[in-house]
């Protein structure tokens, strides 16, 4: 396949000299797609009955339908009156968060029109550092998409003193990944804004990585306090605007802004709030983008980044500046509208095929079929059998220690514990104080005060510390749920109403080296094998759709308080205001650790 780089030269002077050939009528095209209708995000315009001319894969010409030269060995592929416009181009997604590799992920991608990303690898880095990004870019340089890297900036997310992680990125090695890999083209997103707020000394330090380069650095940050100072450290994007005011904030500190949105019933779909600096304040929409940021396997083929497309379409942007804001604005912000986002001439041959809905129909990579009247071609069928293995080392990632306690020893006398309390859609939670009587059970407490057991067991080292949590709100009254993709450190978070459901979730994952599983009365409901550093399956996109589907379903009928997405981030401590990880509770933004239960 013809992938893209950065760093790539010009084209070779053969490549160029065959696409003047071609445009000047010369030379026959490849390819032609004839008989369409031209979305052009340069002018915003729909040009009307058009042909593209196609020759080692880039876009020689775009002229009227029927000029173009036939020779023998020439495709010419009729659209049908339909919309030719560029393949998207997401700025800002994590891979591991759809639990697929990124070959498998090519095949959501593609259907959805997606044909380039910038993928942020924290989550396999949090588990086996350096290491753990070269798999993945390995794997990507096998898949039939153009994937870049936004090196992980912020590995671990938090001190150690606060949690265990399995990476650590230092600044020295984010610049030798800088050095060794043409993919990784811009700092990923800087979680930790308040010590970059404050000036510390590392998270500069990692930022200067970027600079020095001349290379963008990517952000994540809440409060409209920290926004000045976050921007005027070099700073210039943010997926995390989450309402119009600091939306306007980030967009005239010079940021870009991201705009997220997802399945509505997540926390991901942010998309309405921050619509409206364009809405309702009149912003202009040219630094404005459309990402997916996270997606579960099942979401992905449902809301990709075409469904953003349309959903901004829906909430009142107009429909060829919506495409616009999901192909040539991220292109431009990396610097690459030279070579993705638009249809002109001498730019890859990445084209999708639209109805008037704006619905993609088929989908060229680098001028090869990948995606016909909504299904996968031979071509890409053939791609997505021959994925890149991972290596031995990556099916290694879940140790633990021996004979762990999983719940908290029932205290003999009135206590008041720290609890975490959640409400949909589980982004923030909220430190709540609840008093436990003496002489009472743990069930009776939990039917009390609304209350589960939560856990996290460290899984990087073995070492069989598990720091302990009540739950409130989560509405779980029997059974266990457990996951090795607790964010960002990503250790086991368990969450029950007993101690044996408990362990007999956590051993699933560890029989399976990783996973997601819930449990209920000794025995499995559902399950998402993810052996891969505990984050990924092995399998086909559509095999692990099938699973997280169940698992959805399982998770849906039980009623508990917050999404799947949610329960993922109750480990997070750098979201206000009460995390658990394997070191205990951590006050948000204080950083500091609390006790589980306090005494008079």
């Amino acid at each position: 396949m013809n992938r893209i780089t950065r760093f790539s030269v010009p084209p070779l002077h053969t490549v160029t000299r065959a696409l003047a050939d071609v445009a000047a009528g010369r030379v026959a095209a490849d390819l032609v797609i004839t008989g369409a209708r031209v979305l052009s995000t340069y002018t915003e315009r729909i040009l009307e009955n058009k042909e593209i001319l196609i020759k080692h894969g880039r876009i020689a010409a775009v002229q009227p339908a029927g000029t173009a030269k036939r020779a023998e060995g020439t495709v010419f592929y009729d659209a049908k009156g339909g919309i030719l416009a560029p393949g998207l181009v997401d700025p800002h997604i994590h891979v591991e968060s759809s639990m697929m590799t990124v070959c498998a992920y090519a095949e959501a991608a593609l259907l959805n029109g997606n044909t380039t990303i910038f993928c942020d690898s924290h989550e396999i880095a949090n588990v086996a550092d350096r290491e753990g990004i070269e798999w993945m870019l390995e794997d990507a340089r096998h898949a039939p998409l153009s994937v870049f890297l936004t090196v992980p900036s912020t590995v671990p997310s938090t001190s150690p003193d606060l949690e265990t992680a399995g990476g650590d990125l230092t600044p020295e090695k984010i610049g030798a990944i800088f050095q060794a890999w043409p993919e990784a083209v811009a700092l990923g997103e800087k979680m930790d804004y308040v010590p970059v707020y404050y000036s510390d000394p590392r998270s500069h330090a990692v930022i200067a990585e970027a600079l020095k380069r001349g290379l963008p650095v990517c952000g994540h940050c809440y409060g409209r306090e920290f926004v000045a100072a976050y921007a005027a450290a070099g700073v210039t994007d943010t997926h995390e605007a989450i309402d119009r005011d600091i939306a306007e904030d980030f967009v005239e500190a010079g940021l870009w802004v991201f705009m997220r949105a997802g399945n509505p019933s997540t926390p991901w779909h942010s998309l309405p709030g921050i619509i409206k600096v364009a809405t309702e304040l009149g912003i202009s929409t040219k630094r404005l983008c459309l990402c997916t940021d996270d997606r579960d396997a099942d979401d992905l083929f449902l809301f990709g980044l075409d469904w953003c497309v349309r959903e901004a379409v829906r909430l009142g942007i107009n429909p060829l500046t919506a495409w616009s804001m999901g192909s040539l604005h991220p292109a431009t912000r990396y610097h690459m509208d030279g070579e993705i986002g638009g249809l002109g001439h001498s730019r890859r041959a990445d084209i999708v095929l639209l109805n008037d809905s704006l619905e993609v129909q088929n989908t060229w990579y680098g001028g090869q079929l990948m995606v016909e009247d909504h299904k996968i071609t031979p071509l890409l069928e053939e791609q997505l059998e021959n994925r890149w293995k991972y290596p031995k080392a990556a099916y290694q990632t879940v140790k633990l220690g021996t004979q762990l306690r999983l719940t908290p020893e029932l205290p003999r006398q009135e206590v008041t514990a720290n609890v975490i309390q959640v409400a949909p859609p589980g982004i923030v939670t909220f430190h709540k104080k609840v008093v436990l009587e003496a002489g009472r059970s743990w069930q009776e407490h939990f039917e009390k005060h609304d209350l589960c057991f939560l856990s996290v067991v460290e899984r990087h080292q073995g070492s069989g510390r598990v720091g302990y949590g009540l739950l409130q709100g989560f509405n779980l009254r029997s059974g266990a749920v457990a996951s090795s993709v607790g964010h960002d450190a990503h250790n086991i978070i368990v969450a029950g109403a007993n101690e044996s459901d408990m362990r007999l979730a956590v051993e699933t994952i560890k029989e399976n080296n990783g996973g997601l599983v819930i449990v209920e009365n000794g025995k499995v409901e559902a399950l998402v094998a993810l052996p891969i550093a505990g984050l990924i399956s092995d399998k086909r996109a559509t095999e692990v759709k099938e699973e997280s589907e169940h698992f959805n379903e399982t998770w849906k009928a039980k009623n508990w308080g917050i999404p799947y997405m949610g329960f993922n981030l109750l480990p997070l401590s750098v979201i206000p205001e009460l995390r658990l990880t394997d070191m205990g509770l951590v006050a948000v933004p204080a950083m500091k650790i609390l006790p589980l239960f306090e005494s008079e």
